[in-house]
């Protein structure tokens, strides 16, 4: 049995896994979001809280990726209104993150489009090409540091407010979310004070980290894969391309089994329920690479793809800060 038929056998949708993943996940969400504003003062209390709300945070965001592409729910329309739903408390405008999802999905592994995705990757000619103001840029840009809180935060708090392509495809939902989620936050307001918007700041902001976290390994680790037209190969992009985080059945847990990367983009339409033992199955026959934690952490350290050795690698150690025409001492 091939990969491509594996993965078949775990595309049906069952209506109350989903339902049980959706509200359940709403519960957790409410109930810590409401203890740790109870706690706040006593910050070994409301800390944990926080960082458990913000990892149902996560899974709810998780969860409207799989509406975006109608994977949760069984009928099309309970998917989209499941999206909406969650779209408040994700910070994410529904239509917006399916759109650009999607076209993220349509050109995975493509040098040529490579701003279709999440995080920009230069080529090493490219970064042999660059001078240094760009190579400053873009070293900041991958930074850890700076990629993971202060991007993950501009993303999901600021530049989610207006996605890419909102002008095209849908302002008129962008703007009527932004209205709704500034409902939410005055309610916050309303019911805790100042307490409860600290609370709720907090929340995102550890969110905001373990998505960026997430997005980051989902694609960017030594053996990921790039390639030019008409080399490009989609299912060897979607195999390749994508990690497998073995990283403990609690973090699939909290994260909804979106670690499974791989087999999500080799076939969008398995629900994430199914994910984790779709994985398994397709692993102990074809032996899928996976990644754990160390060499999750490695991969932070990695910044540009080699096309010549097809991988990524880190920045180039002796031509670090300058620009053009000084790669020769690489």
């Amino acid at each position: 049995m091939t990969i491509r038929e594996i993965t078949r056998q775990y595309c049906t949708r069952d209506d109350r896994l989903a339902a049980v993943s959706y509200f359940g996940t709403f519960t957790v969400y409410f109930l810590t979001l409401y203890l740790a504003i109870q706690s706040y003062g006593t910050w070994w209390l409301a800390a944990p809280l926080v960082v458990l709300n913000a990892l149902s945070g996560v899974r709810l965001y998780v969860l409207q990726h799989d509406c975006g592409h109608h994977s949760l729910f069984s009928d099309r329309r309970a998917n989209d209104w499941a999206g909406y739903g969650l779209s408040t408390f994700t910070l994410t405008p529904y239509r917006m993150m399916q759109h650009n999802h999607n076209e993220h999905h349509k050109f995975l592994g493509d040098l040529e489009m490579r701003r279709s995705g999440e995080i920009h990757t230069m080529t090493l000619a490219e970064w042999q090409k660059a001078g240094w103001l760009q190579r400053l840029g873009y070293r900041l840009y991958r930074n850890p540091l700076f990629l993971i809180p202060i991007g993950g935060v501009f993303i999901y708090a600021i530049r989610y407010r207006w996605p890419k392509n909102s002008w095209a495809i849908g302002p008129v939902g962008v703007i009527i979310h932004d209205l709704l989620l500034a409902v939410w936050i005055g309610l916050l307001f309303w019911m805790g004070g100042f307490a409860a918007l600290i609370v709720y700041s907090s929340t995102v902001a550890v969110a905001a980290v373990l998505g960026v976290f997430l997005v980051y390994l989902q694609h960017n680790f030594e053996d990921t894969y790039w390639e030019r037209r008409p080399d490009l190969r989609h299912d060897e992009a979607a195999l390749k391309g994508s990690s497998a985080l073995d990283l403990g059945w609690w973090f699939d847990l909290a994260t909804a089994n979106i670690a499974y990367h791989d087999i999500h983009h080799f076939n969008a339409r398995i629900p994430s329920y199914r994910l984790r033992k779709c994985h398994r199955e397709i692993r102990a026959t074809y032996g899928l690479a996976t990644i754990e934690w160390p060499e999750a952490f490695r991969s932070f350290t990695l910044k540009l793809w080699d096309e010549e050795a097809g991988r990524l690698v880190p920045f180039p150690k002796r031509d670090r800060w300058m620009g053009a025409g000084h790669s020769a001492s690489v």
